[in-house]
C-alpha cells in the first residue's frame, strides 16, 4: 500500500473533545489584550499581518484566562433558556447598507460566558469596534436587568447572505461561536459538521486544550461583493494563532485560510485544519436498537488523498471504547470527512435531515512536510455529542518564537465529484451483516463470520473493455482472516459489489481490513480502509 495506517484502541475514553456542535468550553487571553492593537494597521489598511504581530507579540508573554462579565442569572442558564435570548429581527449589523453580507451577533450565556471582541474594517482600513447593546435583543421570558448588562460583549457572530435565493437575504451563511468552532453551509445545505481553528492534545488522557478565537476583525464588503474577509486573533495556554478566512458562498462555499500559530510550549498532539462530526450508527454498523431511522450521522467516512495519489475512504464507527487511527504521510493532498449518502431513505428523518448535511474537504495550499492524518472515533450514546475528530498532525512543532505557517483550502459541498477529483471509482456504501453460507437445499445459514458488502461507482469501470475481469486485492491484520470475497457487477445501480467474509480470532481486539478493486494490475478504485472494533462481533 502507498500509506501507511496505524490504529488503536484505549480502554477508556477521556473528556470527550468536543461537546455538543459549538459548545465548547471557551480559553482565551483577556480582550484588553488585542484591543490595546486595534489602530496598529499597515500602510494600506489592517491585514493578516497586524493580526500576526499582535499574535507573536502575545506568544511571547504569559497566558491569561479571560475573566467572565456575566452576571449569575445568564451563567446558570439552560440550553432551553438560552434560546430566549435572540437578536431582534431588523437589528442585523449593515442591514441597511445595501449589502448582500450581513452580520448578526450572538449573546454570552450558559458556558458562553466570556466577551468576543468583535471589529469592522471600513473602506479605509481602519478597525472599529462594535458596541454590544442589550436593546438589540430580545430576552422572551427570561427576567433579566438590562442595566447589569451594559457593555457585556458578544458571544460571537453569524453571516447571513442568500446563498439560496436573492428572495431569502436572511440565509445563514456560517457561524462563529465557541472557541474556535466555526460552521459554513452552500446552497441547499443545512448546518452539521464543524471546523475548527485549532486543536491541542485531543483524546489524551492529560486533557484536551480549547484554544479560543478572542478577537475578530471582519472586513466591510462593497455592496457588489461576492465573497467576505475574516480574520481572527486565537489563543491557549500553550498556542497563540492569526486568522484570515476568505468566505466564498455558492453552490459550493469555499472558505481560504491562512493561520500563523505560535507555540508558548510543545504539545503532545497538534492538530491542523481540525474537522468535528458526529456518527451515532449506520449501514456499517446497524443501530444496536430498533429505530425507525437507518442511519443517524453528520459525516459516515473519512476521505484522504496521499501525497504519492492514492485515494483511501474510511467509514466511521461508534466503538464502544476511544479508537483513534493514524495515516502516515508526506505532503497530504487534501482529507476530509464526508456524508456521501444523499438518498433521504437512509435516514428518514424529518427534522434532521441528515442527507442535506455538508461534506467538508481540506485541501492543503503548499507542502506540508511529513506527518499524519489522525481519525479519533469517540464512544457516544446519543447524536447530541459530536464524537468525529479529524485533523492532520505534523511531524515537527515550531521552536518557540517561531511560527507555523499553514494555508489550505475549505469545501462545503453536497456534490462528492467536486472533491474527488480521480478517474478511480469511489465507495458509495459499506454494509455489514452476519456471515452466511447457502447450504444444499439452498438455505443460507450464519455462521461465526462478519460479512461486509462494500460498493464502488466511479467513471474507471466506464473505460473497461467488455470482457474485462473486475478482482479485488484485499488484506487483513493478524486478528482477523478473509475466508471468502468476490467481486459482482450490480446490474440494478452500474456499481460494482465487493463482497468479504472475514473472521474475527480475538474479538476482545479490532481488525484492520484494506481493499481496492483492481483489473489486471490496474487499480479502479479507491481504497477501502476499513476498522472494525473491538467486541463488535456479537452486533453482527
Amino acid at each position: 500500500m502507498l500509506f501507511g495506517g496505524v490504529s488503536c484502541e484505549q480502554p477508556s475514553s477521556p473528556t470527550p473533545s468536543t461537546p455538543t456542535t459549538d459548545t465548547a468550553p471557551t480559553k482565551s487571553p483577556a480582550v484588553d489584550t488585542a484591543k490595546s492593537s486595534l489602530n496598529r494597521s499597515s500602510a494600506s489598511g489592517f491585514s493578516f499581518f497586524d493580526v500576526a504581530d499582535i499574535a507573536r507579540s502575545l506568544a511571547a508573554q504569559s497566558y491569561r484566562p479571560p475573566v467572565s462579565n456575566l452576571p449569575q442569572e445568564l451563567r446558570d442558564l439552560t440550553y432551553a433558556g438560552y434560546q430566549n435570548i435572540q437578536l431582534r429581527a431588523g437589528h442585523d449589523h449593515w442591514r441597511d447598507d445595501g449589502l448582500l453580507f450581513r452580520l448578526a451577533f450572538y449573546h454570552q450565556g450558559m458556558q458562553f460566558d466570556t466577551p468576543v471582541a468583535i471589529n469592522e474594517i471600513d473602506e479605509y482600513g481602519q478597525a472599529h469596534p462594535l458596541q454590544f447593546d442589550p436593546a438589540d435583543f430580545d430576552y422572551g421570558s427570561l427576567q433579566v436587568n438590562i442595566d447589569l448588562l451594559k457593555d457585556l460583549g458578544f458571544a460571537g457572530f453569524k453571516v447571513l447572505y442568500p446563498v439560496n435565493s436573492a428572495l431569502k437575504p436572511d440565509d445563514e451563511l456560517a457561524s462563529f461561536l465557541g472557541a474556535s468552532y466555526f460552521r459554513v453551509i452552500g446552497r441547499g445545505q443545512i448546518y452539521g459538521l464543524s471546523a475548527r481553528g485549532l486543536a491541542i492534545d485531543t483524546a489524551l488522557p492529560i486533557g484536551e486544550e480549547f484554544p479560543a478565537f478572542r478577537e475578530y476583525w471582519i472586513v466591510k464588503p462593497s455592496k457588489s461583493a461576492r465573497e467576505l474577509e475574516i480574520y481572527a486573533l486565537l489563543d491557549s495556554p500553550r498556542a497563540v494563532g492569526a486568522y484570515r478566512f476568505v468566505i466564498r458562498p455558492g453552490v459550493d462555499t469555499i472558505v481560504d485560510v491562512h493561520a500563523r500559530i505560535y507555540l508558548r510550549a510543545k504539545v503532545r498532539r497538534l492538530g491542523i485544519a481540525p474537522l468535528t462530526s458526529m456518527f451515532l450508527y449506520g449501514a456499517n454498523q446497524p443501530s444496536p436498537t430498533h429505530n425507525y431511522r437507518p442511519e443517524i450521522h453528520d459525516s459516515e467516512g473519512l476521505a484522504i488523498h496521499t501525497g504519492l495519489d492514492e485515494w483511501v475512504w474510511r467509514p466511521l464507527n461508534n466503538p464502544k471504547r476511544l479508537s483513534i487511527s493514524t495515516f502516515q504521510m508526506e505532503n497530504p493532498r487534501g482529507f476530509g470527512l464526508l456524508q456521501r449518502t444523499r438518498d433521504f431513505g437512509h435516514y428518514e428523518d424529518l427534522d434532521d435531515r441528515y442527507e442535506k448535511r455538508p461534506s467538508l474537504w481540506i485541501e492543503p495550499i503548499g507542502n506540508w512536510g511529513k506527518g499524519d492524518v489522525q481519525l479519533i472515533e469517540i464512544p457516544t450514546p446519543d447524536e447530541t455529542n459530536d464524537n468525529i475528530v479529524a485533523f492532520w498532525v505534523p511531524d515537527a512543532q515550531p521552536s518557540r518564537g517561531t511560527p507555523l505557517d499553514i494555508q489550505y483550502r475549505m469545501t462545503w459541498t453536497l456534490d462528492e465529484p467536486s472533491t474527488h477529483t480521480t478517474p478511480l471509482a469511489w465507495v458509495t456504501q459499506t454494509r455489514r451483516s452476519g456471515g452466511e453460507l447457502k447450504g444444499p437445499d439452498l438455505v443460507r445459514r450464519g455462521d461465526d463470520s462478519i460479512s461486509f458488502i462494500i460498493d464502488f461507482a466511479g467513471p474507471s469501470f466506464a473505460h473497461l473493455p467488455p470482457n474485462a475481469t473486475v478482482s479485488a486485492d484485499t488484506w487483513c491484520d493478524d486478528n482477523g482472516e478473509i475466508i471468502e470475497h468476490w467481486v459482482r457487477a450490480n446490474e440494478a445501480t452500474g456499481e460494482h459489489r465487493l463482497m468479504l467474509r472475514v473472521k474475527v480470532k480475538d474479538v476482545s481486539k479490532p481488525v484492520e481490513m484494506r481493499a481496492t478493486l483492481t483489473s489486471g494490475r490496474i487499480a479502479l478504485s479507491e481504497t477501502w480502509s476499513y476498522r472494525l472494533p473491538a467486541n463488535e462481533v456479537d452486533a453482527k
